[in-house]
């Protein structure tokens, strides 16, 4: 199935939202992109005024693809205007803005970011995406075969739940994450599984600090993890996730302060939210992908400037 949506890529840039350490799934594929989401294969193309979309799966009947697509980017809601509110309040935002133009906040599966992230800890792109490959391969189930690959869906939180889970992790080279994936399934299955998940949706009207309290309760979720997840897949749009790279800007653009604060404590990580939110309003968290999208870039582009093969370095990023 073939489709097109009028976006701008001004509204959205393909390569910098999908390749910014939000999901783990998306690889380069000709002038685009492939990835896998709501249980399809989707091939993305666009051009400045346009989106197009190839998908590869089992289509659901009287089911609208543009609509799915755009709730993912989010499409209804105006980036522009967004970043123009932002800009007035915050100088350094402008820069940022710049930079990273076209970042969304994907709207995504709430099981595939909680384990996806529990995978981030101490990690780096690559090798994140090597793992929730992995977690796709062992435990989901096959979607098919696109142009002789073979793509899985994530798995559910019952596949994750096996008795062998941890074991298979550790010999795939998980760490000490096995265990948290494998007791988190678990534990999840106890408290009601995606349903105990979706209910800390914001549409529900559960408040973000209590979604967040929430999920900090399971294995290998701190409030980094969490805040991603509330972002990222729950509509805590207000959500900051403070991983290294905020961390740094907060201690030289926002609170200089903390400079001398040389790790992000928990006390340091609610100062440094609550300036943000306070600063960015409602939509902190989004603000907050374009300064971290804006500051991967500045960093790849120094790493491209002293070295001479930059493809040795691309997508290889610390998150926390």
């Amino acid at each position: 199935m073939e489709g097109k949506l009028i976006c701008s890529s001004g509204e959205l840039n393909l390569e910098i939202t999908l390749k910014g350490g939000q999901s783990f799934r998306w690889t380069e594929y000709g002038n685009g992109y492939r990835g896998i989401f709501a249980g399809n294969v989707w091939t993305l193309n666009q051009t400045e005024t346009d989106l197009f979309y190839i998908i590869n799966g089992p289509l659901i009947d009287n089911t609208s693809y543009d609509l799915v697509l755009s709730k993912y980017f989010r499409l209804e809601v105006s980036l522009k205007n967004h970043c123009e509110k932002w800009a007035l309040k915050d100088p350094y935002f402008a820069k940022c803005a710049d930079k990273a133009c076209g970042v969304r906040i994907l709207n995504q599966d709430v099981v595939e970011t909680l384990f996806s992230f529990i995978c981030s800890s101490n990690n780096n792109i690559r090798r994140i995406s090597g793992m929730v490959e992995k977690l796709c391969l062992y435990f989901g189930t096959k979607i098919g075969i696109v142009d002789n690959k073979e793509y899985y869906d994530f798995p559910t939180i019952e596949q994750l739940a096996g008795k062998n889970t941890e074991s298979i992790l550790r010999n795939e080279g998980f760490g000490y994450r096995a265990a948290y994936i494998a007791k988190t399934a678990k534990k999840l299955i106890e408290l009601g599984g995606r349903n105990w998940l979706e209910n800390l949706h914001k549409d529900n009207k559960v408040e973000y600090l209590k979604a967040k309290e929430s999920l900090i309760s399971l294995p290998g979720v701190g409030p980094k993890v969490a805040d991603c997840i509330c972002l990222m897949s729950l509509g805590h749009l207000e959500a900051i996730p403070v991983d290294t790279h905020i961390f740094q800007v907060a201690k030289v653009y926002y609170l200089p302060h903390l400079k001398r604060i040389k790790s992000c404590t928990p006390r340091t990580h609610e100062e440094i939210c609550n300036h943000l939110s306070q600063l960015w309003g409602p939509m902190a968290g989004w603000a907050q992908a374009i300064v971290f999208c804006a500051k991967l870039s500045t960093k790849s582009n120094s790493k491209n400037e002293r070295k001479p093969s930059p493809k040795s370095t691309k997508n290889c990023r610390k998150l926390w």
